[in-house]
């Protein structure tokens, strides 16, 4: 298996980049991280690197496919197997973006108001030609979504637990468990204690 080797924030939000731009056709990525390690941050940086390029690129975050609060807190508001198994719709980011973005060009970017409780009421955008979208949130890998390319930020249990809001702490476990349990490599392993001195393992 390779090593990780350190490199700078800037160089990897590069390298996902280089990589986006040799997708052909609508192209999904995942930057898969907790809310510790702000993957929607990541996301952000990349598509800004794309679009300087001039390739089309939109970034979604798995925060805006949210379940409602009635169906996440229905048994514990501190679950953290609620929070791996049920906080976020899956499947529906699959129904909403990922195959209407590959079968017809259009995606909805955004389902649910986590703030608010309520629907999102956001409008189906047209992708334009060669689209690259950004999914950005935690545990995307292994929930059978069909990404053209995977970013993991891994961290460990003290970051997280060092950069977790204290009232979000529950999700801690989760995470962990979701880290030992998931069986899809990413194509790009960011050890992310350090944002600002990150190291890479590529496949």
């Amino acid at each position: 298996m390779p090593d990780f080797t350190a490199i700078s924030p800037d160089t990897l939000i590069g390298m996902v980049a280089e990589r986006a731009l040799g997708l052909p056709g609508f192209a999904v990525i995942a930057i898969d991280g907790a809310d510790a390690a702000d993957p929607m941050r990541v996301a952000t940086s990349v598509a800004e690197r794309l679009r300087a390029h001039g390739c089309p690129a939109d970034t979604i975050s798995l925060h805006d496919f949210v379940r409602p609060a009635s169906v996440r807190l229905e048994y514990d508001r501190d679950s953290e197997f609620t929070y791996r198994t049920g906080w976020f719709d899956y499947a529906a980011l699959n129904r909403e973006v990922l195959e209407p973005l590959r079968n017809e060009g259009r995606y909805l970017p955004a389902l649910w108001n986590e703030r608010a409780d309520r629907s999102a009421r956001a409008r189906i955008r047209t992708a334009p030609a060669g689209t690259v979208l950004l999914l950005a949130g935690p545990m995307l890998l292994g929930r059978g979504l069909d990404f053209d390319l995977t970013v993991a930020l891994r961290m460990s249990e003290g970051a997280l637990r060092r950069r977790t809001d204290e009232h979000e702490l529950f999700t801690v476990a989760g995470l962990l468990e979701y880290q030992r349990g998931r069986t899809e490599e990413p194509d790009i392993l960011a050890a992310w204690d350090h944002p600002d001195r990150p190291a890479v393992r590529v496949r």
